[in-house]
């Protein structure tokens, strides 16, 4: 199992001493160590970072087992590390960090797109195209940046062991001309090529479906084996959210595989790709 980096272990350090705090209040805890209240917040939330000597402070005052000890120590160092996608960080909202932390941890990636290709199989081109209408993007070097970014997290796919990848694609996503017809057209072509890779599940949920249990909302859920639970990704104008609640982890779960029982089987969505990029010229 991958193990997490960044901002998903100063997240997974942040929830670990949170737990070990128990029922005393964070004043209390702060006051015996000599820190404001919010630089023990701070770390709860995984704002920022722990160094080596406050950690071990914290847990003497916490009196953790060796187990957590070591556990903690290595989640503290890894939440120090520079991640690849570093310099990218000035040009992308912060929860955006968190999304590629997960995304490049998941071993198994499963997404539901409404209205565009989800980016791990855009085409550097349509990624741009997309990019560019948002809201929140007003100058070319941003889209540059972001487009740049975009497709460096296409390298996941082909990491060792690379994550197997379940994309329900709705089938107006084949027929939106994203950057002009001819965008479409190699974007269509590139699924198509997709589609035939080793461990990526590629299925169109049809027109003719009719209504199903995600209408609407867009959103990923990352899968990191039996060690550590999942978490979902949905979209929003203004960014997106992460659902950690297990109740609401299930919900989309279950939506999810209401999807794949309504789209095509993999190979009637290969032959409607085919004849989408056919008809695109």
């Amino acid at each position: 199992m991958a193990r997490p980096t960044s901002m998903a272990a100063r997240r997974e350090l942040g929830g670990e001493l949170r737990r070990l705090r128990g029922e005393r209040r964070g004043a209390e805890v702060a006051a015996l160590l000599g820190w404001s209240e919010s630089k023990l917040s701070r770390i709860e939330t995984a704002r920022t970072g722990i160094s080596d000597a406050d950690l071990e402070r914290l847990l003497r005052v916490y009196a953790g087992t060796h187990g957590d000890r070591a556990r903690l120590r290595e989640l503290a160092r890894r939440g120090r590390v520079r991640v690849w996608w570093a310099p990218y960080r000035s040009s992308v909202a912060e929860p955006y960090d968190e999304f590629v932390a997960f995304e490049a941890e998941a071993v198994v990636i499963c997404e539901w797109e409404t209205q565009v290709v989800p980016g791990l199989l855009q085409t550097d081109e349509y990624a741009r195209a997309v990019i560019e209408v948002g809201a929140e993007v007003r100058d070319p070097e941003t889209a540059h940046r972001r487009t740049a970014l975009r497709m460096a997290r296409q390298t996941v796919l082909t990491r060792d062991p690379p994550p197997q990848l379940c994309v329900v694609l709705d089938e107006s996503a084949l027929r939106r001309e994203v950057g002009g017809r001819a965008v479409l057209r190699r974007q269509v072509q590139r699924l198509y090529e997709a589609s035939q890779r080793p461990g990526v599940e590629l299925r169109v949920l049809p027109f003719a479906a009719g209504a199903h249990a995600a209408l609407g909302e867009a959103f990923v859920i990352f899968e990191f084996g039996p060690e550590r639970a999942p978490v979902v990704h949905s979209e929003d104008l203004v960014g997106g959210q992460l659902r950690t609640k297990p109740s609401d982890v299930r919900v989309y779960r279950e939506a999810f595989a209401d999807l794949r029982r309504r789209a095509l089987s993999v190979p009637e969505t290969r032959e409607l790709i085919a004849r989408t990029g056919h008809a695109l010229g």
